[in-house]
């Protein structure tokens, strides 16, 4: 585990690197993190751990690293609204640093959380992903369109989520008539973040007020369906065209 510079567009962007325990010359998947409007956090580095106990190359960068938080959430938030700009490009100068790592096999997933759920399943079509891992994201309105050449995508969601009502509902139905493999889940008891586990001031009072937080039981479910679903499609020979449950 350590700290890393990956070369970007404007410059070295600041990033996290877990390495997965592998048997020498064996070649391992990556996966890209994306956090949330934090930033990078302690919990960004334990996702990232997590996914490198699992035989991953986890890359958590940071794309709040160019100026003050409050001006880089405005950017990365207009980035997503235009689907384009530095945060794309920075996400694709992670994934090329990725697949040419020396221990990659060259296939690299996506995951990411709240803000970085949506951007993950904007990066889903036409940016050489081979799986994305939707974590309570922003499904965009024309996602029978736009969805319609995406990779395969693992999503999970709360149904505590006020802000998400139906995402899940309308995720699923889009990749399901654009023939994208699938498999998306609503967890009832949860709400908003269920995987995230921040420890701030003002999560544990929009825990209490919200429902928002990290919820124990939904997220081991969402985390066996993530490992499960990037194994079969990072790991393993990819399985024929079609929807899997979850």
């Amino acid at each position: 585990m350590a700290d890393v510079r990956v070369p970007g567009p404007r410059g070295p962007m600041p990033a996290y690197l877990a390495d997965p325990e592998v048997v020498a010359g064996e070649r391992t998947p990556g996966v890209l993190v994306i956090h949330d409007v934090f930033g990078m956090s302690d919990d960004l580095r334990r996702q990232a751990d997590w996914l490198a106990s699992e035989g991953y190359l986890a890359l958590a960068p940071d794309f709040f690293h160019f100026g003050s938080k409050p001006a880089c959430i405005r950017s990365v938030f207009r980035d997503l609204k235009e689907r384009g700009g530095r945060s794309f490009a920075e996400a694709e100068a992670a994934r090329t640093w990725l697949a040419e790592h020396q221990s990659s096999n060259g296939r690299v997933g996506v995951i990411g959380f709240c803000m970085g759920g949506g951007f993950a399943l904007l990066l889903a079509p036409g940016h050489d992903f081979k799986a994305a891992s939707v974590n309570y994201g922003q499904v965009p309105p024309d996602a029978d369109d736009f969805l319609a050449q995406a990779c395969p995508v693992v999503g999970s969601f709360g149904g505590r989520d006020r802000a998400l009502r139906g995402a899940a509902r309308r995720l699923e139905g889009a990749l399901e008539r654009a023939g994208v493999p699938h498999d998306v889940k609503e967890y009832p008891d949860a709400g908003h973040g269920f995987m995230n586990g921040h420890n701030s001031v003002l999560m544990r009072v929009a825990g209490v007020l919200f429902g928002v937080g990290y919820h124990e039981a939904s997220a081991t479910d969402a985390r066996r369906r993530i490992v499960e679903f990037f194994d079969a499609y990072l790991k393993a020979e990819p399985p024929p065209p079609g929807g899997t449950g979850g």
